[in-house]
C-alpha cells in the first residue's frame, strides 16, 4: 500500500506525537508499504514539506512546546495524496483539515487518530484546572475535525472514555502506540550509593515534575535522593530552580535512545506525576527495561492502566 501521513511536524524528536509517527512509519516500511509525509521541515524520500505557520499569540505558547503548526500548501498535499491508498491525520489542525478535503475530492480515504489531550493545550495557558476550558476544546476538535471520520484511532481506553463522554460518535479504536524492542532489561555500572529516581517526559506544567521534586525534598531519604528529569521543555529552569534546595539537584538531560535505555537500567525507581496524559509511552519504556513504576492516580492521566 502507498500511505500518506500528514502531521504538523515530524523531524522534531521532543514530541510524543512525533516520536510515535515516526516509529509507526519505520514498522509499515518494514512490512513493505511505501510512506509519505507532509509534514513541516527538510525535505527528503518521500517527505512533502510545508511552510511553518507563524499565528500571532499561539506561536508565542507553542513554540516553548517545541511545537510547530504547519502552513497548508495545497500542491504539495496533492503531490503526496495522489496515488495514495489511505491517507492518516495524526492531529486536528489547519494542514490535517486541509488534507483531509482534498483527499476527499480525490477518492482517497482517510483514517484519524487523537493524540493531542485538550489538556496538553490548558495547562500550558495555565487554565488546567478549568475543566470547562478543556470540554470547550473537545468541542472545538470534535466539530472542527473529527466529525468527519466513522473511525478514531486512541492511543488508550482512557482517551477512548474521554471521547465517548464528550460526544465523539465514531467507532473508537484503541491501540496502543508501543514500545520497541531495544527497551529490556540489562545490566548498567552504578557509580555510587544514592538512591536514582526517574521521571521522562516534556518539562512542562501538567507533567508535574515539581510534585517530584518536592517529594523527594520531604522523604526520610532526601539526602540520598538523586532525580534524573529526562526531556525538554519551558519549565526546566524553573525546576532547576526548585531542585537547587535538595541535597543532590535534579539532573536535566535530553538523551538519545541508547543513553536513555542506559539511564533507565541504573535507575531504582520510575516516577510518573503527570496530572494529564494520554498513554506515557515513557512509562512503558521504563517497565519495559525492568524498572517499577510510581503512576498519579489523576483521573486525567491514561498512564494508571500501567500499574
Amino acid at each position: 500500500m502507498v500511505i500518506t501521513f500528514v502531521i504538523d511536524m515530524y523531524d522534531v524528536k521532543k514530541n510524543g506525537t512525533t516520536m510515535t509517527a515516526q516509529r509507526f512509519a519505520h514498522y509499515l516500511q518494514q512490512l513493505g508499504h511505501e510512506i509519505r509525509v507532509v509534514s513541516t521541515g527538510d525535505p527528503g524520500p518521500g517527505k512533502y514539506p510545508v511552510p511553518q505557520w507563524k499565528i500571532p499569540i499561539v506561536q508565542h505558547f507553542s513554540s516553548k512546546q517545541s511545537f510547530i503548526i504547519a502552513k497548508p500548501d495545497d500542491e504539495q498535499i496533492r503531490r503526496a495524496i495522489e496515488g495514495s491508498d489511505l491517507v492518516h491525520l495524526f492531529l486536528p489542525f489547519p494542514l490535517e483539515v486541509r488534507a483531509y478535503h482534498i483527499a476527499r475530492e480525490m477518492g482517497i480515504p482517510c483514517s484519524a487518530a487523537f493524540h493531542l489531550q485538550p489538556e496538553n493545550i490548558t495547562y500550558n495557558i495555565h487554565m488546567g484546572r478549568w475543566r470547562g476550558l478543556s470540554d470547550f476544546v473537545y468541542y472545538l476538535f470534535r466539530e472542527y475535525f473529527y466529525k468527519n471520520f466513522e473511525h478514531i484511532h486512541c492511543p488508550s481506553y482512557f482517551m477512548a472514555e474521554q471521547l465517548k463522554a464528550h460526544g465523539y460518535k465514531a467507532k473508537l479504536h484503541v491501540i496502543s502506540n508501543g514500545i520497541i524492542p531495544e527497551f529490556c532489561p540489562g545490566q548498567a555500572t552504578r557509580q555510587d550509593e544514592l538512591i536514582h529516581i526517574l521521571m521522562v517526559g516534556r518539562l512542562s506544567p501538567e507533567k508535574r515534575q515539581d510534585l517530584l521534586i518536592k517529594a523527594a525534598g520531604l522523604s526520610r531519604h532526601a539526602e540520598k535522593i538523586q532525580l534524573h528529569f529526562a526531556g525538554s521543555g519551558p519549565w526546566k529552569q524553573m525546576l532547576a530552580q526548585r531542585g537547587k534546595k535538595l541535597k543532590h539537584p535534579p539532573v536535566f538531560g535530553f538523551y538519545s535512545k541508547p543513553e536513555l535505555i542506559e539511564l533507565i537500567r541504573s535507575c531504582d525507581l520510575y516516577v510518573h506525576a503527570s496530572d494529564a496524559e494520554s498513554e506515557a509511552i515513557a512509562c512503558l519504556e521504563a517497565i519495559a527495561c525492568g524498572l517499577v513504576p510510581v503512576i498519579s492516580d489523576s483521573k486525567l492521566s491514561a498512564t494508571g492502566q500501567f500499574a
